[in-house]
């Protein structure tokens, strides 16, 4: 583990509740990483190894690791609390469910301020047990409510889940010095495939929300007008859905056109040998993977399912089309195939928007003023004790005297 001494400075925590790898854990982690507030060392807490832990690593993050026991486990808060105090926490960056819940109890036992970041619906799921409670603790022990789509907090405050005074709007940000559009060849040299192959990819976990179905059947409709297109789908890979998608490109006769690599360690290297990117999703919180197509200088087409309809301006930074439409999706992935001036000009409004709206430093610098309130509030309680004590000592003198 990444060493981490007892802090006698005041800490950052960054915590969330998954091991990834994913969307919302590499936001967590290039917050965690590159979020600096002067005087103040960074700590991340998880909740076991894998992916993120490994990242931590990589990235030399302090972080400690403390297994969850269950909604309401007095003894998982009880350990939290410690580590609050050994490391003199004054402030929390809470990501997904479970970290935002934990942490609102803990705003509200000991008034550590708290931001909870969500990243989808799944979030704030109507359908999840002991929902009342849950609403109740996050509303009154969260101090803001990060939000990653203007969708997903406009869901929240219509149910009544946050007050629109909690809610703050931060979308997601990347690194856009790591993405290119350089091909190397390498990608078709690994799947054997010729030069002139099309490469249509998609990049996200294999799970029902990516509907990686609808990118079959229009794959199924692209191939009968174009058959030197190739699908390459990146993400890790989860049964039974996995061998579900198989099955279906084996009855489509598609097979051999469809290729799930699995998790990929450079999304920047990955979507650089592509031709178009495609996104067929029937939920995104955000998308990550839509902002690093378009910052790889690529076309990409898109369905609107939540996020994308705030990153893509339709027809001036990529296509968009409805969820669930296979025929749509597939016109509009070989219209992107089509070389012409219009889909220059796309891709260079693409990768300006990235860099003026969805870059790491313009998402650094809303979390940072999202936090810096707080922080500030401790920079002056700390001056007032400094001042106090030498006031004190100063009296102590004079008696002296």
């Amino acid at each position: 583990m990444t060493s981490v001494r007892t802090a006698t400075s005041p800490t950052i925590l960054h915590t969330i509740d998954t091991t990834g790898p994913g969307g919302a854990e590499t936001v967590f982690l290039d917050i965690a990483q590159h979020l600096y507030v002067p005087g103040y060392q960074t700590l991340a807490l998880i909740k076991g190894k894998g992916w993120v832990r490994d990242q931590l690593e990589a990235r030399n993050i302090p972080y400690q690791i403390l297994k969850p026991h269950g909604f309401l486990s007095l003894p998982y808060y009880w350990q939290v609390f410690r580590l609050i105090k050994k490391h003199n926490v004054r402030l929390a960056y809470a990501h997904l469910l479970g970290s935002a819940l934990t942490f609102s109890l803990l705003g509200l036992l000991i008034r550590l301020p708290a931001i909870g970041v969500l990243h989808g619906q799944v979030d704030v799921n109507p359908n999840e047990r002991f929902v009342p409670i849950k609403r109740w603790l996050m509303k009154h022990g969260l101090r803001k409510v990060v939000a990653v789509s203007q969708r997903l907090a406009s869901s929240m405050i219509n149910r009544g889940v946050f007050t629109e005074q909690q809610v703050a709007v931060i979308h997601n940000g990347i690194d856009t010095s790591r993405y290119h559009s350089t091909k190397t060849g390498a990608l078709k040299a690994t799947l054997n495939l010729p030069e002139a192959a099309l490469l249509v990819g998609s990049l996200g976990n294999i799970r029902p929300a990516k509907d990686y179905a609808n990118l079959l059947n229009a794959a199924a409709i692209v191939l009968d007008q174009q058959p030197q297109a190739h699908f390459v789908i990146a993400g890790h890979q989860k049964e039974p859905l996995m061998s579900a998608l198989n099955q279906q490109a084996e009855t489509l006769g598609i097979a051999d056109h469809i290729h799930f690599i699995g998790f990929i360690d450079s999304t920047a290297d990955f979507l650089a040998e592509l031709d178009v990117f495609a996104l067929s999703s029937s939920s995104e919180g955000f998308s990550i993977a839509t902002i690093e197509a378009m910052a790889s200088g690529i076309p990409v087409v898109a369905t609107r399912c939540g996020g994308p309809e705030e990153i893509i301006r339709d027809k001036q930074d990529g296509t968009m089309m409805p969820t669930g439409r296979p025929e749509a999706l597939a016109e509009a992935i070989l219209g992107a195939l089509q070389t012409s001036p219009r889909m220059f000009a796309q891709l260079s409004s693409a990768r300006s928007r990235v860099e003026k709206t969805f870059s790491l430093k313009v998402m650094l610098k809303q979390y940072k003023q999202l936090g810096f309130p707080y922080c500030r509030q401790d920079a002056e309680q700390m001056k007032y004790s400094q001042d106090a004590v030498q006031a004190n000592g100063d009296i102590a003198k004079k008696e002296v005297q």
